[in-house]
């Protein structure tokens, strides 16, 4: 016999954590059904990098609102989860990429960001142990990093004493629909009915809006990452290459995380056949170049990704037109772990209000229909047509809450 559920999150990343812990705070039943672990997936091998710099304006909202939520998460989450707010230091090497950053640091200050230029001399005030290489850099202060293990397992672990459900090692396969609203969720193990679904699916996004008839220009981005044997502290900020060509940090245990792309454009083929073991080393070179001091540090772990990227690079979130019942939050293009704590409290805010505390216009799914300029053409808060939704419904569970 079908489990009746009140809502049914596809993804049991930090994402998909973050919304069942806001639901079930709110006194709703959600299950969450993922494929494979807790954070099995890209959310337990990100480098928990807590930023705004860098980003599409467009998320600065949500990047400062999220900022604010992590400085009190180990209070509400009751856990330890390595929060460190030293800054950012997005690192520079040839006056193209000086000049570069400094347009996009004035672009940020305008809305609101702390963010300032560095020249080498102040760069090494702020981390004596840059390379001869590094001539500059941005400087966002407020920025930081976070333990990714920790923060998806808090989440997890506090929408489970709430109340919520969680299904691991266990696949959607099927939405069922009728009439083209949502009616059920089928796996490979049971039938949940419900008439509310959320994509937090991350690279299993656009398979799981396929299932409603519905796609998006979502693709698969590769990316490698390493850890090293712990070294004595060095330094607190979060660091990475103008360009993004690679980013880490030191964790609170001392060892250093290092991520990135570089080496992607040369050695991810040749002769055909994908060569991603050259990719790590070409990480580990570049590490070198900007941080000497790290040459002798031994590498004890690497493994490889993918990133969930959207084609305009940033995420979709929000009910639909087209399906009611149907709710995204995915894609967020390789920089959405910082910002799940302001994505769950936005997208119960949605299920259980139909608005939100920040708008989210700019992410609907109604951009990829309307034109090149990919503009929401939503009003408000882009509820997108709640109309034909969820909540002007008052579902009855709601009236228990």
């Amino acid at each position: 016999m079908p489990s009746k559920a009140d809502i049914i999150i596809i993804g049991g990343g930090v994402m998909g954590c973050a919304i069942a812990y806001n639901l079930a705070k709110a006194g709703l039943k959600p299950v969450v059904i993922e494929k494979s672990d807790i954070g099995g997936e890209a959310s337990g091998s990100n480098g928990g990098g807590v930023r705004q710099s860098a980003r599409n304006l467009k998320e600065m909202p949500l990047a400062m609102e999220s900022i604010q939520i992590y400085g009190q998460l180990h209070e509400e989450l009751g856990m330890d989860v390595e929060y460190v707010r030293q800054g950012n230091l997005r690192l520079c090497t040839t006056d193209e990429e000086l000049e570069a950053m400094r347009q996009a640091v004035e672009n940020q200050k305008k809305v609101g960001l702390e963010l300032v230029m560095l020249d080498r001399k102040q760069v090494l005030e702020l981390n004596p142990h840059v390379g001869d290489k590094i001539i500059g850099a941005s400087y966002c202060p407020t920025d930081g990093h976070v333990n990714p293990f920790l923060v998806t397992y808090g989440f997890f672990l506090k929408a489970k004493s709430l109340g919520a459900r969680f299904f691991t090692h266990e696949e959607a396969k099927e939405i069922r629909m009728q009439k083209g609203r949502v009616t059920a969720v089928v796996t490979d193990k049971n039938v949940f009915e419900t008439d509310l679904v959320v994509d937090a699916a991350g690279i299993a996004g656009r398979k799981v809006a396929n299932m409603v008839g519905l796609d998006l220009p979502l693709r698969s981005i590769f990316s490698e990452a390493l850890i090293t044997e712990a070294y004595p502290p060095l330094f607190k900020q979060m660091v990475g290459h103008a360009k993004g060509l690679f980013y880490g940090r030191q964790t609170a245990h001392g060892s250093f995380f290092w991520g990135g792309f570089v080496g992607t454009e040369q050695f991810i083929y040749r002769e055909g056949k994908p060569l991603f073991h050259y990719i790590g080393p070409a990480i580990s070179q570049m590490v070198i170049d900007f941080f000497p001091v790290l040459k002798d540090l031994n590498v004890i772990r690497m493994w490889s990704g993918l990133i969930a990227q959207m084609s305009d690079a940033i995420p979709v979130l929000g009910f639909t037109q087209e399906v009611p019942g149907f709710v995204f939050a995915t894609g967020f293009s390789g920089h959405g772990f910082g910002l799940a704590p302001v994505i769950g409290r936005l997208i119960s805010e949605l299920i259980l209000d139909c608005k939100t505390s920040i708008p989210i216009n700019d992410f609907c799914y109604g951009r990829f229909q309307n034109g090149s300029d990919h503009e929401c053409s939503c009003p408000g808060n882009a509820a997108c047509t709640t109309v034909t939704a969820v909540c002007p419904n008052k579902r009855e569970w709601l009236k228990s809450i």
